[in-house]
């Protein structure tokens, strides 16, 4: 996986230290974000393709996610908050060099990409939304539809949650090697199997339905919105469409320009089901004039 990318762990901030692969290119720097339960090699088939057209690609693990370090969970959930892992995110950017970029978030990773271009504006020159709205958006329309799909995210910040899956980690989020590919695989059973990983996952969810939500509050209360061209895409297999009809409606009161919108042709995981699509939407976007 990932030939001709650099892996380095930077210290990012105090008790945190990301893990990330990056391949420096010619062309505009683009940061990948993952989803739960993922590491950053769910890319593995996306990045080098990105990287083959000249980009400047970046792939790291979020905080307390895969191998990288967060710090203790904290009773109000702040540490697991989007808005601690965009700033962990726009440092090691800096780090590696790139003043600017875009930014591609997945799942979990939608919503530290949404919070670093509102937080970060005069960095972030593109982004790109994977499988999500806005979190404040998908709690007000939580019904009972919503609860049946999408129940783990209420399971997630019960006090049973980590017994529950640290008792068999292979048994709850049952990994597919075939579909993932096998180092991506291998990666991701390595993280699973870590109980301070897997705490880390569940404070991100925990962090989602308190904190995450209040910063996107507060965003709507003051009128802020999303500055730079926008993305927002989704796999037309999965459950998004029967949820929101079209995502992209509900991002574009979000979004101070036009939203450009996209259906991939595969089941959540998009960057492991069809990476070849995902990659040339992402092309396209990325690289337009």
């Amino acid at each position: 996986m990932f030939e001709g990318f650099d892996e380095v762990h930077v210290d990012v901030a105090d008790g945190v230290t990301l893990r990330c692969r990056h391949h420096r290119g010619a062309g505009p720097a683009v940061l990948l974000l993952h989803g739960h339960p993922r590491t950053h090699t769910t890319w593995w088939q996306v990045a080098p393709r990105l990287a083959d057209r000249g980009m400047s690609v970046v792939c790291p693990d979020l905080r307390g996610y895969g191998q990288s370090v967060g710090p203790p969970p904290d009773a109000d959930h702040e540490n697991y908050c989007d808005r601690a892992m965009a700033g962990d995110l726009v440092s090691l950017m800096r780090t590696l060099g790139h003043d600017t970029w875009a930014v591609v978030g997945h799942d979990r990773g939608q919503g530290v990409a949404f919070r670093m271009a509102m937080d970060a504006p005069a960095h972030v020159a593109r982004l790109v939304i994977l499988d999500g709205i806005p979190i404040v958006e998908a709690l007000e329309r939580a019904d009972a539809r919503f609860a049946e799909l999408w129940w783990h995210w209420f399971f997630f910040s019960s006090p049973h949650a980590e017994r529950v899956i640290t008792d068999d980690p292979l048994a709850w989020y049952a990994p597919d090697p075939v579909a993932m590919g096998r180092e991506n695989h291998a990666d991701l059973v390595r993280a699973i199997q870590d109980p301070a990983t897997v705490r880390a996952m569940l404070e991100d969810y925990r962090a989602g339905l308190h904190v995450d939500r209040r910063h996107a509050e507060e965003d709507r209360d003051a009128g802020r919105l999303v500055d730079c061209r926008t993305l927002v895409a989704w796999s037309i297999h999965d459950d998004m469409e029967l949820l929101y009809g079209d995502p992209a409606a509900i991002w574009r009161d979000w979004c101070r320009l036009p939203v450009v919108s996209a259906r991939i042709d595969s089941g959540h995981h998009m960057a492991e089901e069809n990476p070849a699509q995902l990659a040339e939407v992402l092309t396209s976007f990325l690289l337009a004039d």
